[in-house]
């Protein structure tokens, strides 16, 4: 005679519980990742300020002309350096950006924020250029 192999119906409904329960400790990990979405993007918009900032110090002091830097007097105009522009879905804190940044190698941290929830932030650096 041929042994029978295969599965009981207790383990088939201990397999389907323990998944049950798999899927209920993990899904409220994964349902709320709109928000960490927002911060990664607010954060990476903060890093291209502040690489836009340093290249467009670098170049003032490389080439020594005006023409072809852009002015950076406060936290707002430092999205004049931005390549491609301020995406739309953030923008620059406005207590903020209408602050002076000192001239010539001083630097200034400034806040940028998602448009629609003002609690998402994230910080970058301004090097004032005349």
């Amino acid at each position: 005679m041929k042994k029978q192999a295969g599965f009981t119906l207790i383990e088939l409904v201990m397999v389907i519980v323990i998944l049950g329960i798999l899927a209920a400790v993990a899904l409220p990990k994964f349902v709320d990742l709109k928000t960490d979405a927002k911060q990664a993007a607010v954060a990476g918009v903060a890093g291209a300020l502040s690489s836009a900032s340093a290249v467009n110090y670098a170049a003032r002091k490389a080439k020594g002309a005006t023409s072809a830097t852009t002015a950076i007097t406060t936290c707002g105009s430092v999205a004049n350096a931005l390549q491609g522009g301020m995406p739309a879905t953030v923008v620059i804190t406005p207590a903020i950006a209408a602050s002076a940044v000192p001239a010539d190698t001083s630097v200034a941290t400034c806040t940028v924020q998602d448009s629609v929830d003002n609690t998402i932030t994230a910080s970058y650096t301004a090097i004032g250029i005349l």
